[in-house]
């Protein structure tokens, strides 16, 4: 890639299948291009792959490439209408369960992230359309403000900006997509929520010296 610290980065899909767009982009000065394997096939990633070597060939110009692992995905659960709203002011309880929540209490599969709640702190779901702060907890149960509304569907993302969950950065998925993402020989792996410095370290101890890391930092805890 270019010596320089910006990089451009583009992401491959369908819309960026046929060759010539593929050329066009580099002219347009794309310096890596991002394989995202939170979607698609592996063969998908594989053919990609292959073109945007060949047309590193072509132009006589090193491509860098990077697989983009999904990570864990942390929902809300199931409710017994699909969804339920939301209002400002309103305390909803949080509980780890696998069964329908409904208007009045919000389920989620996750024990482990239940677990690591405390008072103040703050939930955003639904890629931070909604919000809770956590009020209280009252044994497996945990109270919460909502402090921006909205409709909240089932298995939407939930994310805590202010707490670490003891949950790895690698999902047993990551681990099958980051052995194949090797094999094909990407130059960087991109780790997705990555909470501490251990995160990084599990990666590149799978990694070796087959590919650079590149950690993405999403959470207050990874800055820190």
């Amino acid at each position: 890639m270019r010596a320089r610290d910006c990089k451009i980065v583009a992401t491959m899909g369908p819309a960026s299948d046929p060759p010539e767009r593929l050329m066009l982009l580099v002219e347009a000065g794309v310096d890596c291009f991002r394989l995202n394997f939170s979607h698609g096939a592996k063969e998908d990633h594989a053919r990609r792959f292959a073109a945007i070597r060949e047309a590193e060939q072509k132009l006589g110009k090193p491509l860098g490439v990077f697989a983009d692992l999904q990570g864990p995905k942390i929902r809300v659960g199931m409710f017994k209408d699909g969804e339920i709203k939301l209002r400002y002011g309103q305390v909803v309880t949080l509980e780890a369960s696998p069964e329908a929540g409904d208007e009045t209490i919000i389920r989620l599969p996750h024990a482990e992230l239940v677990g690591a709640l405390a008072q103040g702190d703050i939930l955003k779901l639904d890629d931070g359309k909604m919000q809770l702060t956590v009020v209280e907890r009252d044994g497996a149960q945990i109270r919460a403000h909502v402090d921006f509304g909205g409709v909240l569907k089932s298995q939407k993302g939930v994310n805590v900006p202010t707490r670490r969950i003891p949950i790895s950065a690698l999902t047993d998925k990551d681990k099958e997509d980051l052995a194949y993402a090797l094999d094909l020989g990407v130059d960087y792996i991109a780790l997705s929520f990555v909470q501490h410095p251990d995160d990084v370290r599990e990666a590149k101890r799978l990694i070796g010296d087959r590919a650079g890391v590149i950690a993405k930092i999403e959470k207050p805890s990874a800055l820190e």
